[in-house]
């Protein structure tokens, strides 16, 4: 990595509601567009990017708000394939850690860090249960170290002592510990931030980026779209329709076959696992490659996750974890800790679905199906990215992208550039200590956080959150209601109590960017 990294545009990356208005007036005039993307998740986000940089006039179109689905409900893990390689998806396990050395590296270091994972040994059976963990973690630093990630950014795994292990984990339970495998992986800072920060940068190569637009019919080379807002429609000509909607890509393409899968976090106070700054990871009773982990996370809070269940039924646009769910992280959780953790001290809890691809001949499990993505057209001729998963957006994006050019011979044939194409923000991470801004703004927001917080000041929200980032959020990150705020560009509102002592300042900070809330 060198000083050279700088998330810089070649035009204007703030998103905001103005914004918004003028590229819906200029779409409405001229509604013949290259690339068409409906979606705002970081599939969607990475698309619009892709297609962007190469020259294509490139809109994306997102009937709620940036991350509103999927994107803002996983583990905001940057992982390096460790799973896929167990179960002998060599390929899979290569692209991950190829992807997470690139994000790391180059394209967000500002976002992302090194988390220890520490899996604790017990005895009986410490030496035989170390021995596999270890081989586990071996494999997955070779492929670290064959993609080229530098020791800097994440360390060899090895094994650790009972005091190394309660020094990282103090609320691991003492007895009979004989000490822990101690793994690396990457972590991101939260993963709404990412899409929003893939999304501002599609915006800085002339992307339109449009939240509150939903729509309504597509083909293969138009689409009926309608802003929710004001109920206005315009039919748009694109030379291709690309479909990033996760989930609900049935909605536009009925034949895309996925069995989404469900997982389940848990919010608690950091505080609780004795102000842990590591993964604490607890192997699932019964599999062999299963763990439920702690994260931690922003504002003291520390996720706790995850489940992998089939998700029958009506795809709903906020999924909502069972009781069983939550039941299940305490206890494997629990197993470990010298105070089990109780439902009092759950302070919330989230859920996500995988858009998991599937066939006549996949397995019962959703947890062994592939995360593998895929390139899919419908009868209509619409384009769907499905499958995959936020580590691999990226390369999911590019290859949407050359499919999309190949099919529709689209007016490029530059190839894609986003491997070497640093997100706003982005600034070598051994540089971030001399960015001149408080550290809680730097993890934040990289290069910008100067701008960030030369900002008027408010009253601020909850849990440390200050008013310049809720007035960044609205006047640059494209936020139009309080939700928007709390929900996705700060994530106050994973636990109801923040989510209350934080709604008038979300609200004051549109009052200061003089917008009025959606």
């Amino acid at each position: 990595m060198t000083s050279r990294i700088v998330g810089r545009t070649p035009s204007s990356s703030a998103l905001s509601a103005a914004r918004r208005t003028r590229e819906l007036e200029s779409l409405a005039d001229d509604p013949v567009v290259d690339v068409l993307v409906i979606g705002g998740g970081i599939t969607g986000a990475g698309l619009a990017l892709d297609a962007a940089s190469r020259g294509l006039r490139t809109v994306l179109v997102e009937r709620h708000d940036l991350a509103h689905g999927t994107s803002r409900w996983s583990s905001k893990l940057v992982h390096g394939g460790l799973r896929y390689l167990a179960s002998g998806q060599i390929g899979i396990a290569h692209e991950s850690a190829a992807e997470r050395h690139l994000l790391m590296t180059r394209l967000a270091p500002h976002l992302t860090r090194a988390v220890a994972q520490v899996l604790p040994l017990y005895a009986p059976g410490h030496v035989s249960h170390g021995a596999l963990i270890g081989a586990g973690y071996g494999m997955g630093d070779a492929l670290r170290r064959f993609v080229g990630t530098p020791d800097a950014v994440l360390r060899s795994p090895g094994p650790i002592g009972p005091a190394a292990t309660l020094r990282l984990a103090p609320a691991v339970r003492h007895d009979d510990l004989r000490g822990a495998m101690r793994g690396w992986d990457g972590q991101l800072i939260d993963d709404a931030r990412l899409v929003v920060a893939v999304a501002r940068t599609a915006a800085g190569y002339g992307a339109s980026v449009l939240t509150r637009v939903e729509a309504l019919q597509a083909t293969g080379e138009s689409a009926v779209l309608r802003d929710t807002l004001t109920g206005d429609e315009i039919t748009v000509q694109a030379r291709a329709v690309v479909s990033a909607t996760g989930v609900w890509a049935g909605a536009l393409a009925p034949d895309v076959r996925l069995r989404p899968s469900r997982g389940t976090h848990l919010v608690v106070d950091t505080a609780r696992l004795g102000g842990s700054d590591v993964s604490l990871t607890v192997p699932v009773p019964g599999s062999r490659s299963r763990f439920v982990f702690t994260l931690p996370a922003q504002h003291g809070r520390t996720y706790i996750g995850l489940t992998d269940v089939p998700a029958d039924g009506p795809i709903p646009d906020v999924p909502q974890p069972t009781e069983a769910e939550i039941d299940m992280l305490l206890e494997v959780v629990g197993s470990v800790l010298t105070a089990p953790l109780t439902r009092d001290d759950v302070l919330g809890a989230y859920a996500g679905l995988r858009p998991l691809l599937t066939s006549a001949d996949d397995a019962d499990e959703t947890s062994d199906l592939s995360r593998r993505h895929a390139i899919l057209e419908s009868p209509d001729g619409v384009l769907s990215v499905v499958g995959g998963k936020l580590t691999t957006y990226r390369r999911m994006a590019q290859d949407g992208i050359d499919e999309a050019v190949r099919r529709r011979a689209l007016p490029t044939a530059r190839p894609s550039v986003t491997r070497s194409l640093p997100l706003v923000g982005a600034w070598p991470r051994h540089r971030l200590h001399e960015i001149a801004a408080p550290g809680r703004l730097v993890r934040r927001f990289g290069a910008e956080a100067p701008f960030t917080a030369a900002l008027p000041d408010g009253p601020p929200a909850a849990r440390g959150v200050t008013a310049q980032e809720l007035h960044w959020g609205v006047a640059v990150e494209g936020a139009l209601t309080v939700d928007d705020l709390l929900d996705r560009r700060t994530r106050l509102g994973l636990v109801a109590s923040d989510r209350e002592q934080s709604t008038d300042a979300a609200a004051a900070a549109f009052a200061r960017a003089g917008v009025e809330p959606a």
